[in-house]
């Protein structure tokens, strides 16, 4: 990293990023204890891994201004492995899914991002940003009137204020308001604190408490190969929609290294695996923040929060928060998708429907990006073997037949490539020309024998002409077939 870029991702923005850190932080803390619970290990669990991951990405991370901590999407994956062999697996596990995110890393597969099809990023993120509105209702569920009231409030304060100015961030400013009313008006509604213990001491630096042996490799190896992809997913989209909001490029490889490097380090301080957030990265954006001192400063924050300012930080209102994290949501939101769904070709709005009902059902992130590729690849496939076209010329003799081909020849497209010839047609020489035409599979050349066999069982002389060097050479290396060595010029 040369000095222009250093100085450029650490210190072109100082005052918001230590601003936009100071909001992350604070809303990282009930999140952080929220998904240790959902995993079924200690708040200080998540707590540590969110302060550790955070500051360890800010300097290895490979994309500025993005939040990574514990998420969700990982606890979820978390919860038998804690269940059926405790806490000291998960920290293993966590380590052996930093090992395999650096090797990812190490072997570029960060490029295979590019295969991801926008309309599934776009279902993803809707999906996301539906899932932490749902987060957020059983916090408006069964409470007090006034838990309405100050969510509105500071709704209000979020919205409103940067009209006014933008010198602090508005969600800092209405998590700061809300607390003090809160706490001078002594009101009797939810709290941090009651989300669980906050711990009082750092991360104590402490090896897994697990033998060194083949079995326990056997137990930890499915849900860290798991979690490391999974994170690695997470932490890819997370990057690529910063890359949007800040229109400004991330090196992808260089993330699932980074998110790798501090899950190793956080396994060694009691902390669970964590990956990119796109929420909490979303809130430093839309904060002001840009650099990795923004990064930085949400992790520092984030452990002087729970270590100094203990007896306030339980006070926050979870309204406040509640209400930051609907600020998420509807930002998070991708809204021109439903907008311009009319200008959007329905195969991309299937696709990005699916992505995103399969997410919200399940809670499961990677099925739902699974399943939109997989869909979208499908539909792709069968709009492409349409697209095979072929030319009949007739010869002035009348007895020779020509068949220009163009088109991408492949399994799906079989059906579509020999419908095009007339196989009763009485000539005495048939050319297929395939200059415009690629094969890609053993389906296109089976169905290149089979129309050459047809041809000459009705007497007429077949001739191949134009195939490219990889259809040619394809062709060699799957066919046998005389019939097909001998139609080739």
């Amino acid at each position: 990293m040369n000095s222009t870029t250093f100085k450029r991702e650490w210190f072109s923005n100082v005052r918001q990023d230590l601003m936009a850190g100071a909001v992350v932080g604070l809303a990282l803390i009930p999140e952080a204890i929220a998904f240790s619970i959902i995993a079924g290990v200690d708040p200080k669990v998540g707590l540590y891994a969110s302060f550790i991951i955070a500051v360890m990405t800010a300097f290895l991370g490979g994309r500025p201004g993005s939040i990574s901590a514990a998420t969700g999407a990982m606890a979820l994956l978390m919860v038998d492995l804690v269940s059926d062999h405790g806490l000291e697996y998960l920290l293993a596990a966590t380590f052996l899914t930093g090992i395999f995110q650096v090797l990812f890393g190490i072997f570029k597969l960060g490029r295979q991002m590019k295969y991801v099809p926008r309309s599934v990023m776009i279902g993803y993120i809707n999906a996301l940003a539906v899932l932490i509105f749902l987060a957020q209702l059983p916090q408006l569920t069964n409470v007090p009137p006034t838990v309405y009231v100050l969510t509105l409030l500071s709704l209000a304060i979020i919205y409103i204020l940067p009209r006014f100015t933008k010198a602090v961030p508005s969600p800092l400013v209405a998590l700061a308001v809300m607390t003090i009313a809160a706490i001078a008006l002594r009101l009797d509604i939810p709290t941090v604190g009651d989300m669980g213990e906050l711990p009082t001491t750092p991360p104590l630096f402490a090896l897994p408490q697990v033998p060194f042996t083949l079995e326990t490799l056997q137990i930890i190896l499915p849900y860290s190969l798991t979690l490391a992809i999974v994170g690695l997913l997470a932490s890819f989209l997370t990057a690529s929609l910063v890359d949007e909001l800040t229109d400004t490029p991330s090196d992808k490889n260089q993330e699932a290294k980074g998110q790798g490097l501090a899950n190793i380090v956080t396994a060694f301080f009691g902390g669970m695996a964590g990956c990119g957030m796109i929420g909490q990265s979303v809130i430093n954006v839309q904060s002001g923040g840009r650099g990795r001192l923004s990064t930085l400063a949400a992790g520092i924050f984030l452990l002087c929060a729970i270590l100094f300012l203990q007896d306030w930080v339980r006070q926050m209102p979870m309204a406040a928060l509640v209400a930051v994290m609907i600020m998420v949501s509807i930002g998070t939101f991708r809204w021109s998708s439903i907008k311009n769904v009319r200008r959007i070709p329905r195969t991309e709005t299937a696709v990005m429907l699916t992505t995103m009902g399969v997410t919200i059902v399940t809670s499961n992130f990677a099925l739902g990006v699974a399943i939109g590729i997989i869909m979208s690849t499908v539909l792709f496939s069968r709009k492409i073997a349409q697209l095979v076209f072929v030319d009949k010329i007739l010869l002035d003799d009348g007895a020779h037949r020509v068949y220009k081909v163009s088109g991408q020849i492949f399994f799906l497209s079989r059906d579509e490539f020999l419908g095009a010839f007339n196989f009763t047609e009485l000539v005495e020489q048939v050319t297929i020309d395939l200059t415009y035409a690629h094969l890609w599979d053993q389906g296109a050349v089976e169905a290149l024998e089979r129309a050459v066999q047809k041809f000459r069982r009705n007497g007429a002389d077949v001739s191949l002409v134009g195939l490219n060097e990889a259809s040619a050479h394809l062709l060699d290396q799957l066919t046998e077939n005389q019939e097909i060595i001998a139609a080739k010029k």
